[in-house]
């Protein structure tokens, strides 16, 4: 390197010459020019550019082995790339391996950092070989649902050779019968683009969030299946990332940094670093580092059709009866014709099956851009059954429900009905699952509140107050539990006066004192039982995990009560509700979640999540992969907070339901005109 003269690099490689190049650039504070030459997978011509440019270049770069293979351009042998370095013996060749394991990492890492939880058990296809290698080492800190085109690579065997020289040792004798089979029928056996290979990809393919491959790799395999998925790549040029985006794909990571106008390959940076440092010796960490930060290069997150961010979770549910079993075949065919004795014992049967997976849950849209899909998995027990066993026993079908979800790829596991109040409300088990846990009740106490007031406010029975609150008496039964604690909180600022109802005297006692504590607006109340005081209650709120018992006398609630039933399985039974038409009951406050939503039938109307679910789906769509809510104390904080991110992301109070489905105006208005008929009738019997 002398004078004004540019250095020169020159990259010879192995795929096509439809991208070869001749340009100037700068770099490092130097003058480059760049030529690329492709050579249709012909090594000897490539060796041969090799030796006639080692006259003239500052630096070679060779590559494309594996993409001319994949391409079908080369049937050779990987060690070819090394038959044709060799050929230069003047100046520094390299094929880019160092800075390419340290840009494979740094992409992997990088968009962890930006985006939390983004690999979090990602169902992920490497295409290609050891090429990736460094590339699936740092995804599996974050998934182990990783699955390979190279048989080798799906056990693992490369990184289990380095770790362990007897076990490489037994390797190389084990594998030497495939290593003296032809090189066709090798290739037949590992090669990203042979019939063994594209099988086991293509099916894992289908359902994977994540594609692992060279665009020479994907070419190889097969575009069809990159819809919704996001491809780790290198070397991405503007037309591939066009094309990528025409199929679909929701965002591309290229660990290659592109400084200048062409798209260039990792070598040729590797040779232009090697260009510019004295002495042909490999490049040190410190040298790669210093010239990464000097030049600052980055790794590349590309949106071929916009930002977008599609995130995964699961929520188990269970059947809340015998009446779930005639929805789900097999069992509907044999409950509808079997006896009650045979369908109790298809129950007592069904809560020890394994946990399967009950609907794929997709279209789910925030107003931010933001998706998720999601699974329902089912647990067999019934509330009676999981009550006549130890926590234990539904402990080990929760962790089991983890597994399915953490195979699936979700990232967030939601707890429903009974399942997130037996034994120490999810804490045990989010202790112990591969994936963040929450019971969803910060967003059931929101939403119960939320459903309220709007029953409330429509009936218009009850006097409310310019900013919405309670001018009334209201009541929480239930209120020493985890929701019913968290709702007391809430009422006691937003009415006039709050009873406490609990068979818990000590816990409802504390749970007074510390509402006190606060200065609520409410003048606070408490008793053990709700009957003495229910014809003075305007509000009513249901919480408890009765699983069937009375929890209170509905022929003495106050005509016009509105009562919120969050409790499930449900407090009032159908027959309790059907004896008082003057009163309102609804099923808690259920939450229409974002988006052409597509899921199967869970007793609501289309679209519409009770609010454990709901809270699941909008920490999915934050990308807060976290245990949010568990125990049996929930967070007033996270409470506001879950709410708050629930609007952001485009959630809505559904219709107000109740036993028999969603009421509509004129039930609503049927209720008000009942419940004035009652109090004029009680007041006309008084006088």
């Amino acid at each position: 390197m002398s004078g004004a003269s540019p250095t020169l690099i020159v990259q010879v490689s192995l795929t096509g010459p439809d991208r070869d190049f001749d340009e100037h650039v700068t770099f490092l504070d130097h003058e480059f020019r760049i030529i690329r030459l492709g050579t249709n997978g012909d090594v000897a011509a490539a060796e041969a550019l090799v030796r006639k440019w080692d006259q003239d270049a500052d630096a070679i770069a060779v590559t494309g082995v594996r993409e001319a293979r994949a391409a079908g351009l080369y049937d050779g042998e990987l060690k070819a790339i090394e038959q044709i370095k060799r050929a230069a013996t003047l100046v520094p060749v390299t094929d880019g391996h160092g800075l390419h394991d340290v840009l494979q990492e740094w992409s992997i890492r990088h968009v962890q950092n930006e985006m939390p939880g983004f690999f979090n058990n990602a169902r992920t296809v490497v295409l290609g070989g050891l090429n990736h290698d460094r590339t699936t080492r740092i995804l599996r800190e974050f998934t182990p649902n990783l699955q390979f085109a190279d048989p080798l690579l799906q056990l693992d065997l490369p990184a289990r050779l380095d770790s362990n020289p007897l076990l490489g040792l037994v390797a190389n004798v084990g594998l030497w019968p495939v290593r003296q089979l032809p090189g066709q029928v090798q290739s037949l056996i590992k090669a990203p683009g042979s019939r063994i290979s594209s099988v086991l990809a293509h099916s894992a393919a289908r359902e994977c969030d994540i594609v692992v491959a060279t665009y020479d790799e994907l070419t190889g395999f097969g575009l069809e299946d990159l819809a919704g998925k996001t491809v780790i790549s290198s070397a991405i040029s503007d037309d591939r990332l066009a094309d990528l985006a025409s199929r679909g794909v929701d965002m591309v990571l290229d660990a290659t940094p592109q400084p200048f106008q062409m798209t260039v390959v990792t070598a040729v940076l590797e040779a232009m670093m090697l260009a510019t440092v004295s002495g042909s010796g490999p490049l040190t960490n410190d040298d790669l580092l210093d010239m990464i930060v000097s030049a600052g290069l980055e790794p590349r997150l590309l949106y071929p059709n916009g930002p977008r961010r599609k995130s995964r979770f699961a929520f188990v549910i269970h059947p809340l009866s015998q009446k779930f079993f005639e929805v789900v075949e097999p069992l509907a065919t044999i409950t509808k014709m079997a006896p009650p004795k045979v369908v109790d014992v298809i129950e007592k049967a069904m809560a020890y099956a394994p946990p399967f997976t009950y609907s794929h849950v997709t279209g789910i849209k925030s107003p931010t851009g933001a998706e998720a899909e999601g699974w329902l998995i089912s647990v067999g027990g019934t509330p009676k059954e999981l009550m006549a066993h130890t926590p234990e026993f539904t402990y080990a079908r929760l962790l089991a429900a983890a597994e399915t979800a953490r195979k699936l790829g979700a990232q967030v596991m939601g707890l429903g009905a009974f399942t997130k109040v037996v034994g120490d409300a999810g804490v045990t088990v989010a202790k112990q699952a591969p994936l963040p846990v929450t019971t969803g009740n910060s967003y059931s106490a929101s939403g119960a509140l939320w459903a309220a007031h709007e029953a409330l406010n429509q009936l218009g029975l009850t006097e409310l107050d310019e900013k919405g609150r309670i001018k009334g008496k209201v009541m929480v039964v239930g209120a020493s539990g985890a929701i019913g604690s968290v709702c007391a909180r809430l009422l006691a600022l937003s009415s006039d006066e709050l009873w406490l109802v609990s068979p818990e005297s000590a816990k409802l006692l504390a749970l007074k004192q510390d509402i006190e504590r606060g200065h609520p607006r409410a003048t606070v109340h408490v008793a053990a039982t709700p009957n003495d005081h229910l014809g003075n209650m305007d509000l009513i709120v249901t919480a408890t995990s009765g699983a069937g018992k009375r929890i209170l006398d509905i022929m003495e609630v106050k005509p016009g009560c509105v009562i919120t039933d969050v409790a499930r399985p449900l407090d009032l039974s159908a027959e309790d509700v059907a004896k008082r038409p003057d009163v309102l009951v609804i099923e808690s406050g259920e939450i229409m979640l974002p988006g052409d939503v597509k899921m199967k039938n869970i007793g609501l109307p289309r679209g519409v999540a009770y609010a454990c679910l709901a809270e699941t789906v909008v920490l999915a769509l934050e990308g807060r992969y976290e245990t949010f809510t568990v125990g049996r104390n929930i967070e007033w904080e996270k409470v506001k907070e879950i709410y708050k991110l629930g609007l952001k992301h485009g959630m809505k109070l559904a219709v107000i339901s109740g036993v028999n489905g969603p009421f509509t105006t004129e039930d609503i208005a049927t209720i008000r005109e009942l419940a004035l008929e009652a109090r004029a009738k009680k007041v006309s019997v008084g006088s």
